[in-house]
């Protein structure tokens, strides 16, 4: 998929673990495993907002795109 999250980056920036930020977004550990390793098929613009007010983070922060064939 030529969208990527890089949750586990910004995680580790901040030092705060999966479960810190699930609790704080009010989402499930399970929802937000799925988003991290990107087999998410969609995310709520409110859950992109919660997860951007937390990590103190832009959307682009968070979403990557590259183009088929790119690394």
């Amino acid at each position: 998929m030529p969208i990527t999250v890089n949750l586990d980056e910004l995680l580790y920036q901040r030092r705060m673990s999966l479960t810190q930020l699930a609790e704080r977004v009010d989402i499930t550990l399970a929802n937000l495993s799925i988003l991290k390793t990107g087999k998410a098929k969609a995310m709520r613009f409110s859950t992109l907002e919660a997860i951007c007010r937390e990590l103190e983070c832009q959307p682009g922060d968070l979403l990557a795109y590259t183009q088929e064939g790119e690394a």
